[in-house]
């Protein structure tokens, strides 16, 4: 009796030995606290700020359209445009070098005109002047005016927003914010294939899943100034350049690089975020 005493107690001895060896290394095997998840998506904050376009210089990849850029990049895809010499429709290519800041984009022509200046005499720099006047009223005039008109078309829809419809029915469980991190839309709660509608007239100008964070993504260009997102979409409905009403049903609600089902949507001012509940009736 005595000895099966004995060895009960030495297996209980064994067994405790083995409990506080696994929680040892339980404890032992996450060296890095838990990554924080942003309210928009799965991924964690430090890898959808690696999404976001900083430096002077970007790489197109595939996939990829000058609104999609100029929205990571916060700025204005006119601006954007302009400082590449790219005129609309604004198309790009993968493997392309855009620039992202004027300084960026000039900086050979700079040196060239800082020499000129210090070895041309005066009579020279007369010449380029007189051949200017000659365009003025040559036929180089009428081209450049017709390429600016090509730069600048009408769009099929009305420059002026009349009413922003909600584009989703739901509830808002997570608000606007400016802070550096923050949420750039509201989020609205919902059902997997409920119907993700345009707030307002304009052109589908992204329509895809290249800007990770977002998931299946739209973006429509409602007039120069005003932009509108829908993001996490289970399925697009519209293709890029398709003209939409206000209220047209463009995809279907889901939870792509989301951790619910639900719709981000954000609305942009001349490239800047700002609270679409300002815009949308109460």
């Amino acid at each position: 009796m005595a000895k099966r005493m004995i060895f009960d107690l030495f297996n209980i001895n064994n067994l405790l030995v083995l409990i506080m060896v696994l929680a040892i290394n339980g404890c032992s095997s996450r060296s890095k606290p838990a990554p924080v998840v942003d309210v928009q998506g799965s991924l964690p904050l430090s890898q959808r700020i690696k999404q976001s376009v900083k430096g002077n210089e970007y790489i197109v990849k595939k996939g990829e359209t000058l609104y999609s850029i100029a929205w990571r990049a916060d700025v204005d895809v006119r601006t954007l445009a302009n400082i590449n010499n790219i005129s609309a429709p604004y198309n790009i290519y993968p493997s392309q070098k855009l620039f992202l800041s004027k300084k960026s984009s000039q900086p050979s022509k700079t040196r060239v005109k800082s020499k000129s200046f210090r070895t041309t005499e005066p009579k020279v720099i007369k010449k380029p002047i007189a051949q200017k006047k000659k365009q003025e009223y040559g036929g180089n005039v009428t081209e450049r005016k017709v390429s600016k008109k090509a730069q600048q078309p009408k769009t099929a829809f009305s420059q002026k927003i009349r009413k922003w419809r909600w584009p989703a029915k739901g509830k808002v469980i997570q608000q606007f914010s400016t802070a550096k991190q923050g949420n750039k839309g509201i989020d609205i709660a919902g059902r997997r294939g409920d119907s993700v509608k345009a707030t307002a007239d304009g052109k589908v100008v992204y329509a895809g899943d290249a800007l990770q964070g977002y998931g299946q993504l739209v973006i429509v260009k409602h007039n120069d100034d005003y932009l509108s997102a829908y993001a996490h979409n289970d399925r697009i409905l519209v293709k890029e350049q398709q003209v939409v009403k206000s209220g047209q049903v463009i995809a279907k609600m889901g939870d792509t690089d989301a951790e619910r089902v639900m719709l981000h949507f954000e609305v942009r001012f001349r490239g800047k975020s700002v609270n679409p509940m300002k815009y949308l009736s109460k």
